[in-house]
């Protein structure tokens, strides 16, 4: 009896013992957790937040004994009455034949964690305890930014924990640096060339960037100031400038992206009706005679256009390209804008066979696109411009002529072309003439470094007049390269068929059409890189290679020419006043562009 009854007491002892832990325990939990909701309230750069996609979050220091201490005395008596009242309960429940439950305090509420409200503005807001930093990690947290080169999506993700307000505008606009509005699919500005060609993605930018509210605002150009001299018996020599401006002002709208351009030459004035001299050249009129070994200015508005293009779905754009001044979907890009043609400020012999439309008064032209597939058409005004060059050419025209072009890109480096267009009466002094054009591109670009650049171009255009039966096709092979921040190289090969009325060689010549090749190499340093104006000085030579037909007209086979000259050009866009979202900082656009799905 003895033994059963301190069986029984010790067992009760035990059951005690039991649950004034398991209350102490509990209590201690209760006490532990407030100094740490009281801390994080007061430090949220401290603040843990679990899970969070793509970021190694530091693991939480253990609580120090000082931190419990104090609530421990506050709270110290109320988790030990409790168990000991509930004792008698748990037991009469072990009596009953039910099993032992473990007391649990109900003085105060279990704490649970809130999350963190949410934050204000996305754009670039940062957590209250944080220093406010264009580029500032969190600390502990190793500094990653990952760039989907195929959507490029800068939007700002929900973190576990946080609400993220409903807004349109999550692009971190104060980030330092220039954000550069991309196209629909993820399509980077640097694709865009001339009207609504596509140049390779990794065609490099010399333009200025600067932000207007919503509106994105670049201004690029190039200006030559030259001395021109051209030999043999047809040939001349000139000091003129040859140049260009062109304000571009970008901005999202309606789902999509408006593009608003406005290109403008002072060509009439600094190069003069009658063009510079250019052996061999030819296309349009001066004093209401045929243009020949000169090539013409252009106008004084040389685009004035808009350009809205919106993703209909994951995979599929559509374009619409408004223009009373600007370019009809024909050929390549034009030479004024090729990266491979940059530095050379003449024009290719083969222009009027290859991209002379590059200035059309009323162009309308509409296309679907993918992220490396376009396919566009056009109407337009088929007149090229007159001798006037400084007004609007509408008088007695209308949208006469057409053009469809199909443009792949297959990566960032590779750009191809192809087109046909029926161009109504292209020249006045022959209003009769309709002419039938097909063209096929071929364009590659690389950046390395931050001056490195290299673009190459080839181009084949063919003319067939109505008046004819066949086609008088042409050849063009052009290269730059650029290389230690200064130098530059270039070159071009051209092989083209022209006829005894374009060089205007009389009625007594013979019928039929010559055939003309026409090398050029030139050179160019840039002397002075300071400020976002590169300056550089450089020469072309150039060879011409005729039938011995043509030889009494330029006194020998092979006439020759040379130019020297000051070029004038923004500065590239890498080279540090404007910067994509998240791009790196070397090449044209850094990695986010090179690898397209």
């Amino acid at each position: 009896m003895y033994h059963m009854s301190n069986h029984t007491v010790n067992r009760r002892a035990r059951s005690s013992v039991l649950t004034i832990r398991s209350a102490a325990l509990a209590a201690s939990l209760v006490v532990g957790v407030a100094p740490l909701r009281a801390s994080a309230q007061q430090d949220t750069a401290k603040h843990v937040m679990p899970g969070m996609p793509g970021m190694k979050m530091p693991a939480p220091a253990p609580t120090p004994k000082k931190t419990v201490k104090p609530a421990t005395k506050r709270n110290t008596k109320a988790p030990v009455k409790a168990p000991a009242k509930r004792a008698p309960r748990a037991r009469a429940a072990t009596k009953a034949g039910a099993p032992a439950k473990v007391p649990v305090p109900t003085h105060e509420p279990t704490h649970v964690m809130e999350p963190m409200p949410a934050m204000p503005d996305t754009s670039h807001a940062h957590m209250p305890g944080m220093r406010d930093s264009s580029h500032a990690q969190m600390p502990g947290m190793p500094h990653k930014v990952t760039v989907d080169s195929a959507a490029h999506d800068t939007t700002a993700h929900a973190m576990p924990g946080m609400a993220m307000p409903a807004t349109g505008d999550t692009t971190m606009q104060g980030m330092a640096g220039m954000k550069m509005i991309d196209g629909p699919l993820g399509i980077p500005m640097e694709r865009t060339g001339s009207g609504t060609s596509w140049l390779p993605d990794e065609s490099p930018m010399h333009a200025y960037h600067r932000m207007s509210g919503a509106w994105e605002l670049m201004l690029h150009g190039v200006a030559f100031a030259m001395y021109d001299k051209q030999g043999s018996r047809r040939g001349d020599e000139q000091f003129s400038s040859v140049n260009w401006g062109m304000l571009m002002a970008t901005r999202e709208l309606g789902g999509g992206r408006l593009q608003l351009r406005g290109m403008l030459s002072a060509e009439p004035w600094t190069v003069g009706g009658r063009g510079y001299p250019l052996l061999l050249q030819t296309g349009e009129t001066f004093q209401g005679a045929p243009l020949h070994d000169r090539q013409h200015p252009h106008d004084l508005f040389m685009e004035l256009a808009g350009l809205y293009e919106r993703a209909i779905s994951d995979r599929l754009g559509v374009s619409l390209y408004l223009a009373p001044v600007g370019e009809p979907a024909i050929g390549a890009v034009a030479y004024p804008h090729r990266p491979s043609a940059m530095n050379d400020p003449m024009a290719p012999l083969s222009h009027h066979w290859q991209d002379a439309t590059h200035i059309a008064f009323g162009v309308v032209t509409a296309g679907i696109f993918t992220h490396t597939l376009r396919l566009e058409g056009s109407i337009f005004n088929g007149r090229e411009p007159d001798e006037n060059r400084t007004n609007f050419d509408y008088r007695g025209r209308s949208l006469d002529s057409y053009a469809g072009r199909l443009a792949w890109n297959p990566s960032s480096h590779w750009s191809l072309s192809g087109s046909y267009a029926y161009i109504k009466s292209p020249e006045p002094l022959t209003p009769d003439d309709a002419v039938h054009r097909i063209s096929a591109s071929i364009m590659n670009g690389h950046t390395f470094g931050q001056h490195g650049e290299l673009a190459t171009t080839f181009v084949y255009g063919a003319n067939r007049h109505s008046e004819g039966s066949h086609l008088e096709p042409s050849y063009l092979l052009e290269s730059n390269l650029e290389f230690g921040g200064a130098h530059s190289v270039f070159g071009r090969a051209e092989h083209v068929q022209k006829s005894a009325e374009d060089l205007a060689l009389g009625a007594t010549t013979p019928a039929g059409e010559f055939d003309i090749t026409s090398l050029v190499a030139g050179y160019v340093y840039e002397f002075d890189r300071a400020g976002n104006v590169r300056t550089g000085i450089g020469g072309r030579a150039s060879v011409d290679l005729v039938p011995s037909a043509l030889e009494p007209y330029y006194g020998t086979r092979s006439p020759r020419g040379f130019a020297i000259y000051v070029r004038f050009r923004p500065q590239r866009a890498s080279e540090g006043h404007d910067k994509r979202i998240g791009a790196p900082t070397g090449g044209a656009h850094g990695a986010a562009h090179t690898n397209h799905p």
